[in-house]
């Protein structure tokens, strides 16, 4: 019983020091402050990719919603990760475009860790919908004719609230474990945005067993989602090249370019920031990196999808002629 309560003691103890230890800590979010004659030429740049993302998504969303043409699996899934890429773009730009124009750059500790927890969960999430998407089009091509009993909308549900829930227990993870990191003082992250291995680096204990951790996590759901990817597409490439005419080919292809852009686009970005190793002279390559999968894709998403696609191009064009649809909220 005294062994309980000492180790309780313990505990409270541990835990009373690091609250103190990271009470008064202040990280300063050094972004591109080393290039000051390119402050308002950035800002204005990324203002105007943050407001193509936030109506691109946004518009993407309603489009989907009021057009009854486009209330099926794919375009489900294509509405949540329009939500995704503007919650995601939400959590970075605004605080991005707030350092480029004043001098103060500083971020509370709190407001770091959870700028940092909001990007892993919608960046996980966005991973693993990437991966549903390529299985509905496996579904979609291979198997045609029990596509809707396939894909229905309980699945369509299941597979999205698998992917919002699995991310969020990886955010948590990594929250927990960077949370036993002693921060003191004021730190110059070197990054516009609180990552995790601009964090880690301004720690001032052994970070070591978070970066294990976070590591582990990462690759795991990198190569997993890129293995749903790929035996996806490699029974669909299959299946494609087994059909006799060349319009089913073509059209089949058609309905899987855009996904494939996307896809090609997310991954080569977060594969580039893997191969870049953690030294003084390649900060400035992962700061571009995190800059094209941050702010730059979540503007691309929408692009990619409504300018190769009819039925969207169709529905803007009503829009525009104020020729609107009913609103419906299935699927």
């Amino acid at each position: 019983m005294a062994g309980k309560q000492a180790f309780g003691k313990r505990v409270k103890f541990n835990m009373w020091i690091h609250e103190n230890q990271t009470a008064g800590v202040t990280f300063i979010l050094v972004g591109f402050s080393e290039y000051p004659e390119l402050q308002v030429p950035l800002f204005l740049v990324f203002l105007t990719i943050y407001m193509v993302t936030v109506l691109g998504n946004l518009g993407m969303i309603l489009i989907i919603r009021i057009n009854p043409k486009l209330h099926t699996p794919m375009y489900f899934f294509l509405s949540h990760l329009s939500f995704v890429d503007f919650c995601y773009s939400t959590v970075v730009t605004p605080k991005l475009l707030e350092n480029l124009v004043v001098e103060d750059r500083t971020i509370s500790f709190p407001g770091c860790i959870l700028q940092f927890f909001f990007a892993c969960v919608f960046v996980i999430t966005e991973t693993f919908m990437l991966a549903v998407m390529a299985y509905d089009r496996f579904v979609a091509v291979c198997n045609p004719l029990l596509y809707t009993v396939v894909m229905s909308q309980k699945l369509c549900c299941l597979l999205v609230a698998a992917s919002y829930s699995w991310s969020l227990v990886c955010s948590l993870t990594f929250i927990y474990f960077l949370l036993t990191l002693s921060f003191c003082g004021t730190k110059f992250i070197n990054n516009f945005v609180c990552e995790h291995a601009a964090i880690v680096a301004v720690s001032c204990s052994d970070p070591s067993i978070s970066q294990k951790v976070i590591l582990i996590s990462a690759t795991f759901n990198e190569v997993s989602s890129l293995m749903i990817i790929l035996t996806s597409y490699i029974f669909i490439f299959i299946t494609v090249m087994k059909m006799p005419s060349t319009g089913g080919r073509h059209k089949a292809f058609s309905t899987c370019a855009s996904h494939l852009t996307a896809i090609t686009i997310f991954h080569g970005s977060i594969l580039f920031l893997y191969c870049v190793p953690n030294s003084k002279s390649s900060w400035l390559m992962i700061k571009v990196g995190s800059v094209f999968y941050t702010v730059v894709i979540p503007m691309l998403n929408p692009l990619i999808y409504s300018l190769r696609n009819k039925d969207v191009k169709e529905t803007v064009r009503k829009l525009l002629n104020n020729k609107g649809y009913k609103c419906s909220w299935s699927i």
